[in-house]
Formats: structure tokens, sequence, C-alpha cells
């Protein structure tokens, strides 16, 4: 029995989409949590976040050959439901389980100590990020925690690079200012 022309299309394109979602999963997943987890700072809000942006892509993925550059369109995703449920939640839960900062922290090769003081200073930097206004923030957070460049920064919130390279300059001067203090209070 010979399958229709058009069945057999549909099920090679149907296989084809799987076959993309599947690769984007697996190239991008990790990346999307470190954007999720670095706005809402719990892992299991941020595993979420991640799973509802490849439902979203699921739903949509007859566009997915429109997309020019698709780490920065799930970020974008991503990013929008982080922003989304952080509106609705109307509060940042911070963190001292060490366990949730152990997700995002290299600790091959250190001591217990060593683990446990970049884990303080991981929280401190945190602390610091959040003192930033909205702005600096948001571009602080896609540059240093996902390393996009000021193009895709500009993409993912829908600004000019010019206002992402000024937004980025006056963080990066507020970090180093909110830093400083810290340290001068030790």
């Amino acid at each position: 029995m010979e399958i229709p022309e058009t069945a057999a299309h549909d099920r090679d394109r149907i296989q084809a989409e799987e076959a993309t979602l599947a690769a984007m999963v697996s190239q991008y997943a990790g990346a999307l949590y470190r954007v999720a987890f670095s706005v809402l700072r719990n892992a299991s809000d941020a595993e979420d976040a991640v799973q509802e942006a490849f439902l979203r892509v699921l739903r949509h993925r007859d566009t997915l050959g429109e997309v020019r550059d698709q780490r920065v369109w799930l970020i974008r995703i991503v990013w929008n439901i982080v922003l989304d449920r952080k509106r609705r939640a109307k509060t940042r839960p911070e963190t001292d389980d060490v366990s949730e900062l152990a997700r995002v922290l290299p600790s091959s090769g250190l001591t217990a100590e060593q683990i446990a003081s970049a884990a303080q200073h991981h929280a401190h930097v945190l602390g610091c990020i959040d003192k930033l206004p909205v702005k600096e923030r948001q571009v602080l957070q896609l540059s240093a925690f996902e390393e996009l460049s000021s193009v895709e920064i500009a993409q993912v919130l829908g600004i000019t690079e010019s206002s992402v390279r000024s937004r980025l300059f006056r963080a990066r001067n507020l970090m180093a200012g909110l830093l400083n203090h810290s340290r001068s209070l030790r």
C-alpha cells in the first residue's frame, strides 16, 4: 500500500519539525535556564519558565523556519515569561540556599570552605545586581549571564543598540560603586 504524496510530505515535515525542536531543547535549555534563574532566583521556577518557553515554541512550530537567530528568539521568549511571572508575583524571592547557588557555581577542585565562600560572594553580587534600576539590571543580566552582544540584547528587549550600550555602561559603573561600597563596610 502506497502512502499518498501529501501524507508522506506531512509526515516528513512533522519529523523535521520534531528534530529541529529536539535540537533546540538540547542546545539552548541550559542557556534559557540561566536567563530564567538570573531573574527568578528559584530553580523550580526557572525550570518551569524554560518548559513554558518550549511549549510556546511547540505551539508556534510552523514559524520556526522564519526565525533568523534561534538563540536570541528563545531568550526573548523566556525573558518575557520570567518578567510576566515576576510582575504577577510582585516580589523577588531571595535564596540563601547553597544548594540552589551550587547549580550555577563551579565546584570542581574546591574545598567546602571555598565553595561556601564563593556562594556567599555570588549571593552578594546578585544582591548588588538587585539594587540596580530595572533597565540597567536587565541589560547587565543578559550581557553578563548570557553573554549576549549589544545587538542581541537590543533584539531581546526591543530597544536600540545605543540604549543597550548606555544602560550597560551605567550598570557597570553602578555595580562597581555598590561592590566598592560593600568592601569598605567590611
